[in-house]
């Protein structure tokens, strides 16, 4: 396999996870939580709960593989001192929304796994974090798209 190959599927690799990421973020704000309100309260919680579980775990693979494979195509670049400031920018925005990802993760999601029966303020919280890292996750897009040299 070539070496151009090789780079060409890391960047393949982060974009198809960051499109993953960012636009399972936008169908769980955009398209589920409106779809959920034709369902009656446990049902709902219900759907929910197996929904974010569902993404959680595709997240948890995205996640490390989009930061990984964003420090590789850095470090094939050249390191952080010589790349275009808005992929720097765009590597603090990725490291930004891990940070939040946990936060949902281990704060709001865990607290309504737990219950017996989850209560809306649990996932209008997670929903809050979510639209914050949706908006981020477009505005990282939007740095890897600045620092492409047309």
């Amino acid at each position: 396999m070539s070496y151009s190959i090789v780079w060409s599927l890391v960047l393949a690799l982060h974009i198809t996870g960051m499109a993953a990421w960012v636009g399972g973020m936008i169908y769980a704000a955009f398209v589920l939580k409106p779809s959920l309100n034709l369902l009656d309260g446990t049902q709902r919680a219900s759907v929910h709960l197996q929904t974010l579980n569902r993404f959680f775990r595709i997240v948890w693979h995205t996640m490390p593989t989009v930061l990984i494979t964003g420090w590789l195509l850095i470090y094939h670049d050249g390191g952080f001192a010589v790349v275009p400031w808005p992929i720097n920018l765009m590597q603090l925005f990725g490291l930004i929304m891990a940070g939040i990802f946990a936060r949902i993760y281990f704060g709001p999601y865990q607290k309504a796994r737990r219950a017996l029966r989850p209560q809306q303020g649990t996932f209008d919280s997670i929903r809050s974090l979510v639209m914050l890292n949706t908006g981020i996750g477009v505005l990282t897009i939007i740095c890897g798209c600045l620092a492409h040299p047309f």
